[in-house]
Protein backbone atom coordinates (compact mmCIF):
# COMPACT_ATOMS: atom_id res chain seq x y z
CA UNK A 1 0.00 0.00 0.00
CA UNK A 2 1.47 3.33 -1.06
CA UNK A 3 1.88 5.39 2.12
CA UNK A 4 0.95 8.53 0.17
CA UNK A 5 -2.45 6.95 -0.41
CA UNK A 6 -2.95 6.91 3.35
CA UNK A 7 -1.88 10.54 3.40
CA UNK A 8 -4.59 11.49 0.93
CA UNK A 9 -7.16 9.38 2.72
CA UNK A 10 -6.61 11.02 6.07
CA UNK A 11 -5.46 14.47 4.99
CA UNK A 12 -3.01 14.31 7.87
CA UNK A 13 0.45 15.24 6.65
CA UNK A 14 2.59 13.28 9.08
CA UNK A 15 1.03 9.92 8.39
CA UNK A 16 3.36 9.62 5.42
CA UNK A 17 6.31 8.89 7.71
CA UNK A 18 4.96 5.46 8.55
CA UNK A 19 6.43 3.96 5.41
CA UNK A 20 8.68 6.49 3.71
CA UNK A 21 11.50 4.76 1.86
CA UNK A 22 14.83 5.52 3.43
CA UNK A 23 13.47 6.96 6.63
CA UNK A 24 15.65 6.09 9.61
CA UNK A 25 14.30 4.33 12.66
CA UNK A 26 15.21 4.58 16.30
CA UNK A 27 14.02 2.89 19.45
CA UNK A 28 11.24 5.50 19.63
CA UNK A 29 9.68 4.58 16.28
CA UNK A 30 7.15 1.86 15.59
CA UNK A 31 8.24 -1.41 14.08
CA UNK A 32 7.44 -2.55 10.55
CA UNK A 33 4.76 -4.78 12.09
CA UNK A 34 2.72 -1.67 12.84
CA UNK A 35 2.48 -0.61 9.21
CA UNK A 36 -1.19 -0.20 8.18
CA UNK A 37 -0.78 -2.99 5.62
CA UNK A 38 0.00 -5.37 8.48
CA UNK A 39 -3.35 -4.88 10.22
CA UNK A 40 -5.61 -3.38 7.53
CA UNK A 41 -6.16 -4.83 4.08
CA UNK A 42 -5.60 -2.70 1.02
CA UNK A 43 -9.32 -2.73 0.40
CA UNK A 44 -10.00 -1.52 3.94
CA UNK A 45 -7.51 1.33 3.53
CA UNK A 46 -9.04 2.29 0.20
CA UNK A 47 -12.48 2.37 1.83
CA UNK A 48 -11.46 4.97 4.43
CA UNK A 49 -12.88 8.31 3.27
CA UNK A 50 -10.75 11.43 2.98
CA UNK A 51 -10.98 13.55 6.11
CA UNK A 52 -12.31 16.47 4.04
CA UNK A 53 -15.27 14.31 3.01
CA UNK A 54 -16.11 12.89 6.43
CA UNK A 55 -18.88 15.00 7.94
CA UNK A 56 -21.37 14.81 10.78
CA UNK A 57 -24.07 13.89 8.28
CA UNK A 58 -22.02 11.05 6.85
CA UNK A 59 -21.23 9.62 10.28
CA UNK A 60 -24.87 9.92 11.29
CA UNK A 61 -25.89 7.84 8.29
CA UNK A 62 -23.64 4.96 9.37
CA UNK A 63 -24.58 2.38 11.94
CA UNK A 64 -23.08 2.79 15.40
CA UNK A 65 -20.75 -0.17 14.85
CA UNK A 66 -19.58 0.94 11.41
CA UNK A 67 -19.00 4.53 12.48
CA UNK A 68 -17.10 3.48 15.58
CA UNK A 69 -14.91 1.09 13.58
CA UNK A 70 -14.10 3.79 11.02
CA UNK A 71 -13.15 6.33 13.68
CA UNK A 72 -10.94 3.77 15.42
CA UNK A 73 -9.12 3.03 12.16
CA UNK A 74 -8.52 6.71 11.45
CA UNK A 75 -7.38 7.33 15.00
CA UNK A 76 -4.83 4.52 14.97
CA UNK A 77 -3.51 5.49 11.55
CA UNK A 78 -2.97 9.00 12.85
CA UNK A 79 -1.04 7.78 15.90
CA UNK A 80 1.68 5.93 13.98
CA UNK A 81 4.97 7.54 15.07
CA UNK A 82 2.91 10.25 16.81
CA UNK A 83 3.83 12.74 14.09
CA UNK A 84 0.41 14.26 13.41
CA UNK A 85 0.48 17.79 14.80
CA UNK A 86 -2.49 20.19 14.96
CA UNK A 87 -2.70 23.07 12.52
CA UNK A 88 -6.22 24.49 12.70
CA UNK A 89 -6.94 27.46 14.95
CA UNK A 90 -10.11 29.41 14.14
CA UNK A 91 -9.78 33.16 14.47
CA UNK A 92 -11.76 34.99 17.14
CA UNK A 93 -13.70 36.78 14.41
CA UNK A 94 -14.84 33.42 13.01
CA UNK A 95 -16.04 31.96 16.32
CA UNK A 96 -19.64 33.01 16.86
CA UNK A 97 -20.92 33.50 20.40
CA UNK A 98 -24.49 33.94 21.57
CA UNK A 99 -26.10 34.79 24.88
CA UNK A 100 -29.77 33.74 25.25
CA UNK A 101 -32.06 36.34 26.82
CA UNK A 102 -35.09 35.63 28.97
CA UNK A 103 -37.43 37.09 26.33
CA UNK A 104 -36.33 34.45 23.82
CA UNK A 105 -33.97 36.71 21.90
CA UNK A 106 -30.20 36.31 21.65
CA UNK A 107 -27.19 38.56 21.77
CA UNK A 108 -25.03 37.36 18.87
CA UNK A 109 -21.49 38.48 18.05
CA UNK A 110 -18.05 37.09 17.18
CA UNK A 111 -15.84 36.19 20.10
CA UNK A 112 -13.73 39.32 19.65
CA UNK A 113 -16.79 41.59 19.87
CA UNK A 114 -18.95 39.87 22.48
CA UNK A 115 -17.49 41.52 25.61
CA UNK A 116 -18.45 44.96 24.34
CA UNK A 117 -21.98 43.68 23.71
CA UNK A 118 -22.17 42.19 27.20
CA UNK A 119 -21.25 45.53 28.74
CA UNK A 120 -24.60 46.79 27.47
CA UNK A 121 -26.59 43.97 29.11
CA UNK A 122 -28.06 44.91 32.47
CA UNK A 123 -27.29 42.70 35.47
CA UNK A 124 -25.10 40.37 33.44
CA UNK A 125 -22.94 38.06 35.55
CA UNK A 126 -24.58 39.08 38.82
CA UNK A 127 -24.80 35.38 39.65
CA UNK A 128 -23.53 32.16 38.07
CA UNK A 129 -22.15 32.21 34.52
CA UNK A 130 -22.23 29.00 32.47
CA UNK A 131 -20.04 28.96 29.37
CA UNK A 132 -20.81 26.20 26.86
CA UNK A 133 -18.28 25.42 24.11
CA UNK A 134 -19.89 23.37 21.33
CA UNK A 135 -17.94 20.55 19.72
CA UNK A 136 -19.83 19.76 16.50
CA UNK A 137 -21.57 21.86 13.85
CA UNK A 138 -25.35 22.03 14.24
CA UNK A 139 -25.92 20.61 10.78
CA UNK A 140 -28.16 17.72 11.86
CA UNK A 141 -31.21 17.59 14.07
CA UNK A 142 -29.37 15.35 16.56
CA UNK A 143 -26.79 18.04 17.32
CA UNK A 144 -29.30 20.89 17.13
CA UNK A 145 -31.70 19.19 19.51
CA UNK A 146 -29.06 18.32 22.11
CA UNK A 147 -27.72 21.87 22.16
CA UNK A 148 -31.21 23.33 22.25
CA UNK A 149 -32.16 21.09 25.17
CA UNK A 150 -29.09 22.17 27.14
CA UNK A 151 -29.73 25.88 26.64
CA UNK A 152 -33.44 25.49 27.39
CA UNK A 153 -32.67 23.59 30.58
CA UNK A 154 -30.41 26.35 31.85
CA UNK A 155 -32.92 29.04 30.88
CA UNK A 156 -35.63 27.19 32.78
CA UNK A 157 -33.35 26.73 35.77
CA UNK A 158 -32.25 30.34 35.92
CA UNK A 159 -35.67 31.80 35.15
CA UNK A 160 -37.29 29.65 37.83
CA UNK A 161 -34.82 30.88 40.40
CA UNK A 162 -35.42 34.47 39.35
CA UNK A 163 -39.14 33.94 39.85
CA UNK A 164 -38.50 32.50 43.29
CA UNK A 165 -36.36 35.49 44.21
CA UNK A 166 -39.11 37.82 43.04
CA UNK A 167 -41.79 35.84 44.87
CA UNK A 168 -43.64 35.06 41.67
CA UNK A 169 -44.21 31.39 42.36
CA UNK A 170 -42.84 28.16 40.93
CA UNK A 171 -43.04 26.22 37.69
CA UNK A 172 -42.58 22.83 39.32
CA UNK A 173 -44.58 21.31 42.13
CA UNK A 174 -43.10 19.78 45.26
CA UNK A 175 -43.47 16.25 43.97
CA UNK A 176 -40.99 16.91 41.19
CA UNK A 177 -38.51 18.42 43.63
CA UNK A 178 -38.82 15.43 45.94
CA UNK A 179 -37.95 13.01 43.16
CA UNK A 180 -34.36 14.07 43.36
CA UNK A 181 -33.83 14.29 47.11
CA UNK A 182 -30.71 12.61 48.45
CA UNK A 183 -31.23 9.46 50.43
CA UNK A 184 -28.67 9.95 53.16
CA UNK A 185 -27.94 12.65 55.69
CA UNK A 186 -24.39 12.83 54.38
CA UNK A 187 -25.57 13.73 50.91
CA UNK A 188 -28.19 16.14 52.19
CA UNK A 189 -25.40 18.15 53.75
CA UNK A 190 -23.68 18.78 50.42
CA UNK A 191 -23.18 22.50 50.02
CA UNK A 192 -22.67 22.08 46.28
CA UNK A 193 -26.14 20.60 45.96
CA UNK A 194 -27.72 23.39 47.95
CA UNK A 195 -25.98 26.04 45.89
CA UNK A 196 -27.06 24.43 42.63
CA UNK A 197 -30.68 24.90 43.61
CA UNK A 198 -30.40 28.53 44.68
CA UNK A 199 -28.40 30.17 41.88
CA UNK A 200 -29.66 32.19 38.97
CA UNK A 201 -27.33 33.10 36.17
CA UNK A 202 -26.45 33.71 32.54
CA UNK A 203 -25.45 31.43 29.68
CA UNK A 204 -22.78 32.05 27.07
CA UNK A 205 -22.56 29.67 24.10
CA UNK A 206 -19.24 29.71 22.24
CA UNK A 207 -20.10 27.94 18.98
CA UNK A 208 -16.69 26.50 18.22
CA UNK A 209 -18.41 23.48 16.71
CA UNK A 210 -19.66 25.59 13.80
CA UNK A 211 -16.06 26.01 12.62
CA UNK A 212 -15.44 22.23 12.59
CA UNK A 213 -17.19 21.62 9.29
CA UNK A 214 -15.49 18.30 8.51
CA UNK A 215 -13.41 15.65 10.24
CA UNK A 216 -10.14 17.18 9.04
CA UNK A 217 -10.81 20.38 10.98
CA UNK A 218 -12.13 18.41 13.94
CA UNK A 219 -9.06 16.17 14.05
CA UNK A 220 -6.51 18.91 13.33
CA UNK A 221 -7.89 21.45 15.81
CA UNK A 222 -5.06 22.90 17.88
CA UNK A 223 -6.56 22.36 21.31
CA UNK A 224 -3.92 24.28 23.24
CA UNK A 225 -3.89 27.39 21.05
CA UNK A 226 -7.67 27.48 20.71
CA UNK A 227 -8.07 26.95 24.44
CA UNK A 228 -5.55 29.69 25.19
CA UNK A 229 -7.51 32.05 22.95
CA UNK A 230 -10.75 31.37 24.82
CA UNK A 231 -8.98 31.43 28.20
CA UNK A 232 -7.61 34.91 27.48
CA UNK A 233 -11.10 35.98 26.45
CA UNK A 234 -12.53 34.76 29.76
CA UNK A 235 -9.86 36.70 31.67
CA UNK A 236 -10.69 39.81 29.67
CA UNK A 237 -14.40 39.34 30.34
CA UNK A 238 -13.83 38.90 34.08
CA UNK A 239 -11.68 42.02 34.23
CA UNK A 240 -13.75 44.33 32.04
CA UNK A 241 -17.12 43.30 33.46
CA UNK A 242 -15.79 43.16 37.02
CA UNK A 243 -17.33 39.72 37.50
CA UNK A 244 -16.26 37.07 40.03
CA UNK A 245 -14.28 34.21 38.48
CA UNK A 246 -15.48 31.66 41.04
CA UNK A 247 -19.01 31.63 39.62
CA UNK A 248 -17.92 30.39 36.19
CA UNK A 249 -18.79 26.86 35.06
CA UNK A 250 -17.13 25.88 31.78
CA UNK A 251 -18.72 23.07 29.73
CA UNK A 252 -17.19 21.54 26.59
CA UNK A 253 -18.51 18.95 24.15
CA UNK A 254 -16.34 16.35 22.42
CA UNK A 255 -13.05 17.86 21.29
CA UNK A 256 -14.18 21.11 22.92
CA UNK A 257 -14.08 19.38 26.30
CA UNK A 258 -10.31 19.45 25.87
CA UNK A 259 -10.49 23.05 24.67
CA UNK A 260 -12.40 23.88 27.85
CA UNK A 261 -9.62 22.28 29.89
CA UNK A 262 -6.96 24.25 28.02
CA UNK A 263 -9.01 27.44 28.50
CA UNK A 264 -9.18 26.84 32.23
CA UNK A 265 -5.44 26.20 32.35
CA UNK A 266 -4.78 29.48 30.52
CA UNK A 267 -7.09 31.32 32.92
CA UNK A 268 -5.09 29.95 35.84
CA UNK A 269 -1.78 30.81 34.18
CA UNK A 270 -2.84 34.42 33.66
CA UNK A 271 -4.63 35.02 36.97
CA UNK A 272 -3.26 32.54 39.48
CA UNK A 273 -6.83 31.40 40.19
CA UNK A 274 -8.72 28.27 39.18
CA UNK A 275 -12.20 28.28 37.71
CA UNK A 276 -14.83 26.63 39.86
CA UNK A 277 -15.77 23.77 37.54
CA UNK A 278 -15.10 22.32 34.11
CA UNK A 279 -17.40 19.63 32.68
CA UNK A 280 -16.52 17.48 29.69
CA UNK A 281 -19.42 16.03 27.71
CA UNK A 282 -18.02 12.92 26.01
CA UNK A 283 -14.42 14.13 25.65
CA UNK A 284 -13.04 13.03 22.29
CA UNK A 285 -9.98 11.14 21.22
CA UNK A 286 -7.17 13.57 20.47
CA UNK A 287 -5.93 12.84 16.96
CA UNK A 288 -3.37 15.62 16.45
CA UNK A 289 -0.98 16.32 19.30
CA UNK A 290 1.88 18.77 19.69
CA UNK A 291 5.10 16.97 20.52
CA UNK A 292 6.30 17.09 24.13
CA UNK A 293 3.05 18.72 25.24
CA UNK A 294 0.43 17.23 27.54
CA UNK A 295 -2.92 17.88 25.93
CA UNK A 296 -6.44 17.10 27.02
CA UNK A 297 -8.97 17.67 29.75
CA UNK A 298 -7.60 16.52 33.10
CA UNK A 299 -8.13 16.73 36.82
CA UNK A 300 -6.63 19.92 38.17
CA UNK A 301 -7.82 22.08 35.27
CA UNK A 302 -10.38 23.58 37.66
CA UNK A 303 -11.37 23.24 41.30
CA UNK A 304 -13.59 20.37 40.15
CA UNK A 305 -13.53 18.53 36.82
CA UNK A 306 -16.16 15.99 35.80
CA UNK A 307 -16.74 14.11 32.55
CA UNK A 308 -19.56 12.04 31.06
CA UNK A 309 -18.40 9.34 28.61
CA UNK A 310 -21.11 8.07 26.25
CA UNK A 311 -19.06 6.99 23.22
CA UNK A 312 -15.78 5.58 24.52
CA UNK A 313 -15.13 3.43 21.42
CA UNK A 314 -16.72 5.88 18.97
CA UNK A 315 -16.27 9.66 19.01
CA UNK A 316 -15.12 9.57 22.63
CA UNK A 317 -12.09 8.36 24.52
CA UNK A 318 -11.41 5.71 27.13
CA UNK A 319 -8.79 7.96 28.74
CA UNK A 320 -9.80 9.23 32.16
CA UNK A 321 -10.35 12.96 31.90
CA UNK A 322 -11.51 14.27 35.25
CA UNK A 323 -11.73 14.03 39.01
CA UNK A 324 -14.93 12.07 38.42
CA UNK A 325 -15.53 10.15 35.19
CA UNK A 326 -19.07 8.85 34.60
CA UNK A 327 -19.73 5.92 32.23
CA UNK A 328 -23.47 5.45 31.58
CA UNK A 329 -24.03 1.70 31.07
CA UNK A 330 -20.27 1.18 31.19
CA UNK A 331 -17.57 1.97 28.61
CA UNK A 332 -18.87 1.16 25.11
CA UNK A 333 -19.20 2.51 21.58
CA UNK A 334 -22.55 4.00 22.52
CA UNK A 335 -25.36 4.04 25.03
CA UNK A 336 -28.86 2.54 24.98
CA UNK A 337 -30.98 4.03 22.21
CA UNK A 338 -28.10 5.61 20.27
CA UNK A 339 -28.07 4.37 16.68
CA UNK A 340 -24.91 6.11 15.44
CA UNK A 341 -21.74 7.71 16.80
CA UNK A 342 -23.12 11.25 16.56
CA UNK A 343 -26.21 10.37 18.56
CA UNK A 344 -24.03 8.49 21.05
CA UNK A 345 -21.66 11.39 21.67
CA UNK A 346 -24.49 13.92 21.95
CA UNK A 347 -26.23 11.79 24.59
CA UNK A 348 -23.77 13.18 27.14
CA UNK A 349 -25.22 16.62 26.42
CA UNK A 350 -28.78 15.27 26.64
CA UNK A 351 -28.06 13.63 30.02
CA UNK A 352 -26.48 16.76 31.44
CA UNK A 353 -29.34 18.90 30.14
CA UNK A 354 -31.87 16.62 31.80
CA UNK A 355 -30.06 16.98 35.12
CA UNK A 356 -30.09 20.78 34.84
CA UNK A 357 -33.89 20.99 34.70
CA UNK A 358 -35.38 21.88 38.10
CA UNK A 359 -36.36 18.75 40.01
CA UNK A 360 -34.14 16.45 37.95
CA UNK A 361 -30.82 17.24 39.60
CA UNK A 362 -30.44 13.73 40.99
CA UNK A 363 -31.95 11.69 38.19
CA UNK A 364 -28.64 9.95 37.44
CA UNK A 365 -27.40 8.15 40.58
CA UNK A 366 -24.09 6.37 40.05
CA UNK A 367 -21.68 4.20 42.00
CA UNK A 368 -17.89 3.77 41.75
CA UNK A 369 -17.31 0.55 39.79
CA UNK A 370 -15.03 -0.95 37.16
CA UNK A 371 -17.73 -2.33 34.88
CA UNK A 372 -21.46 -2.48 34.32
CA UNK A 373 -21.40 -6.11 35.44
CA UNK A 374 -19.78 -5.15 38.73
CA UNK A 375 -22.37 -2.40 39.16
CA UNK A 376 -25.25 -4.82 38.55
CA UNK A 377 -23.80 -7.28 41.05
CA UNK A 378 -23.72 -4.54 43.71
CA UNK A 379 -19.96 -4.97 43.94
CA UNK A 380 -18.91 -1.36 43.44
CA UNK A 381 -16.75 0.47 45.91
CA UNK A 382 -18.04 3.50 47.69
CA UNK A 383 -20.81 5.97 48.24
CA UNK A 384 -23.14 6.91 45.44
CA UNK A 385 -22.79 10.12 43.49
CA UNK A 386 -24.99 11.96 41.01
CA UNK A 387 -23.99 12.47 37.41
CA UNK A 388 -24.81 15.90 36.04
CA UNK A 389 -25.30 19.33 37.51
CA UNK A 390 -25.54 18.04 41.08
CA UNK A 391 -22.25 16.14 41.15
CA UNK A 392 -20.61 16.80 44.51
CA UNK A 393 -17.27 18.54 44.15
CA UNK A 394 -15.44 16.20 46.52
CA UNK A 395 -15.95 12.97 44.56
CA UNK A 396 -13.32 11.22 42.48
CA UNK A 397 -12.93 8.02 40.52
CA UNK A 398 -14.83 6.07 37.87
CA UNK A 399 -18.62 5.88 38.21
CA UNK A 400 -21.03 3.49 36.52
CA UNK A 401 -24.78 3.94 36.20
CA UNK A 402 -27.67 2.73 34.09
CA UNK A 403 -29.74 4.98 31.85
CA UNK A 404 -32.93 4.68 29.85
CA UNK A 405 -32.89 4.34 26.06
CA UNK A 406 -35.37 7.20 25.64
CA UNK A 407 -36.09 10.47 27.39
CA UNK A 408 -36.35 10.79 30.33
CA UNK A 409 -32.96 9.12 30.41
CA UNK A 410 -32.41 9.26 34.17
CA UNK A 411 -33.74 6.40 36.24
CA UNK A 412 -34.45 8.63 39.26
CA UNK A 413 -34.38 5.76 41.76
CA UNK A 414 -31.33 5.88 44.04
CA UNK A 415 -28.47 3.63 43.02
CA UNK A 416 -28.21 0.52 45.15
CA UNK A 417 -25.57 0.66 47.84
CA UNK A 418 -22.67 -1.57 46.93
CA UNK A 419 -21.46 -4.50 48.97
CA UNK A 420 -17.76 -3.70 49.17
CA UNK A 421 -15.21 -0.92 49.04
CA UNK A 422 -12.17 -1.22 46.79
CA UNK A 423 -10.89 2.30 46.19
CA UNK A 424 -11.07 4.75 43.33
CA UNK A 425 -9.71 4.99 39.77
CA UNK A 426 -8.99 1.29 39.43
CA UNK A 427 -8.63 -0.28 36.01
CA UNK A 428 -12.17 -0.78 34.79
CA UNK A 429 -13.27 -3.83 32.88
CA UNK A 430 -15.21 -3.99 29.66
CA UNK A 431 -16.38 -6.70 27.33
CA UNK A 432 -15.61 -4.57 24.26
CA UNK A 433 -12.28 -4.75 22.49
CA UNK A 434 -9.70 -2.40 24.00
CA UNK A 435 -9.18 -0.27 20.91
CA UNK A 436 -7.25 2.66 22.32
Amino acid sequence: MNPMRVLSLLALLAVAVMGKPGSSRTDNTVSQALKPSQWLSGAALEAIPAADDLTVERLENMSLEKGAELLQQIYHLSQINHNVEPNFVPSASNIQVYVPKRNGEKIVAPLNEMIQRLKQKQNFADDEVTIIITGLPSTTETVKKANRKLVQAYMQRYNLQQQRQQGQGRDYDDSNEKKGQRTSSEENSSEESKNAKTQSGDIIVIDLGATLTNYKRYAMLDIEKTGAKIGKWIVQMVNELDMPYDTIHLIGQGVSAHVAGASAQEFTRLTGHKLRRVTGLDPSKIVAKTRNTLTGLARGDAEFVDAIHTSVYGMGTRVRSADADFYPNGPAAGVPGAENVIEATMRATRYFAESVRPGNERSFPAVPANSLQQYKQNDGFGKRAYMGIDAAHDIEGDYILQVNAKSPFGRNAPAQKQSSFHGVHQAWKNDNKDYE
